[in-house]
């Protein structure tokens, strides 16, 4: 069960929410105003000076751990004498952390990304993220992509897609729906992750079981599924020949294995893929805020985020980030329908009803 950081009142999540207006749509990260959003800030020799007197900064993170650990490096190397300490785990391992990290007052992280965006809102209602907005998010970021109040921005944007090993399955005989999963002779043949582990297939879970309706699962669990964990998993075992299909997953994942050349190839189901948006926000009582900051500026400038693209297989909402060679555009692809304050508000029953019908 997540939790989110101790509270007085003792309010749910779903309390909450009730008032604030908050709003995702369309992988858009919106939310009420609640003060004058801060002016944005330039990297400048008095931040580096202070975020290296820091010499740290904690990164807790839902971002695949190569990835991850990529982005710290390129910025170690690019700010010598300042380690980054990543720590990474599935989202709502990294929101329940939190929460238990909060609630026995106890401020180890100072930057978080999280594949689930209703996470966001939570941490923004309990007042604990800083505002905070580099000067990249202001010139190059859609206003559905930055929070009107500059406490969080998207990072990363993804799609939970379909895939198979092209060892064991022709192309012609691929799925090209999450209708045709539910064809016989895919029978113990599919894996998917869990939308109790990781906030990508929660999101994904979401918006399914809104387009397709919750009998397209029930009909799906008769396929004898292998039930993994991460939404990193399911391409690992496509990867391995272990399962022929895989029902959602990373698309990056699919990206990085395919043009290493590894036997995997994306589908982009013709309902549409459920599109995943994980934002990064710096908490306000932070131990290491100048190296936060820094670390922010990196990771959502025009550097980080290309890195992000041609390591990571991520896509990117800064407007001077350019796609890979190779893969379909995000523009040509159809998708689904964000919604992370829809998440927030029905995340429990989503994995109760999931777990009752996978039987995991």
């Amino acid at each position: 069960m997540r939790k989110h950081p101790a509270k007085p009142s003792g309010l749910s999540r779903r309390d909450l929410l009730k008032g604030t207006g908050a709003v995702l749509a369309g992988a858009a990260l919106s939310t009420r105003v609640m003060a004058a959003a801060p002016a944005a800030e330039p990297v400048t020799p008095a931040l580096i000076d202070a975020a290296k007197k820091e010499g740290q900064v904690v990164y807790y993170t839902s971002t695949d751990l190569p990835v991850a650990e990529k982005l710290a490096r390129a910025f170690e190397a690019k700010y010598p004498g300042i380690a980054v300490r990543v720590e990474r785990t599935g989202a709502e391992r990294v929101f329940q952390r939190i929460g238990q990290e909060y609630s026995s007052n106890i401020h180890a992280v100072d930057v978080v990304n999280s594949s689930d965006a209703a996470h966001f809102i939570v941490w923004k209602r309990d007042g604990i993220l800083a505002p905070y907005v580099p000067e990249d998010v202001a010139k190059f970021y859609p206003d559905e992509h930055r929070d009107a109040d500059g406490q969080f921005a998207s990072f990363r944007v993804w799609l939970s897609i379909i895939a198979y090993n092209t060892s064991l399955v022709k192309a012609e005989e691929a799925p090209k729906s999450f209708a045709d999963l539910l064809d016989p002779k895919w029978k113990g043949k599919i894996v998917k992750a869990h939308p109790g582990y990781s906030g990508t297939i929660m999101t994904a879970t979401y918006q399914m079981q809104r387009d397709l309706g919750w009998g397209y699962f029930e009909k799906l669990a008769k396929q004898n599924i292998m039930q993994v964990q991460s939404s990193t998993d399911p391409p690992k075992k496509l990867d391995l020949g272990e399962r022929a299909v895989m029902a959602d997953g990373n698309e990056y994942n699919i990206f990085q294995m395919k043009e290493a050349g590894r036997p995997v190839e994306p589908v982009y189901a013709s309902e549409g893929s459920p599109i995943i948006v994980g934002p990064n926000g710096i908490f306000k009582d932070c131990p290491h805020p100048n190296a936060a900051r820094l670390f922010q500026s990196f990771a959502l400038g025009r550097e980080g985020q290309q890195l992000n693209i041609d390591f990571g297989g991520l896509r990117s909402v800064h407007a001077q980030a350019q796609e890979k060679a190779g893969r379909r555009p995000l523009k040509e692809i159809k998708t689904m329908k964000d919604d992370a304050a829809a998440v927030e508000r029905e995340g429990e029953q989503i994995k109760a009803r999931y777990t009752r019908i996978f039987r995991v």
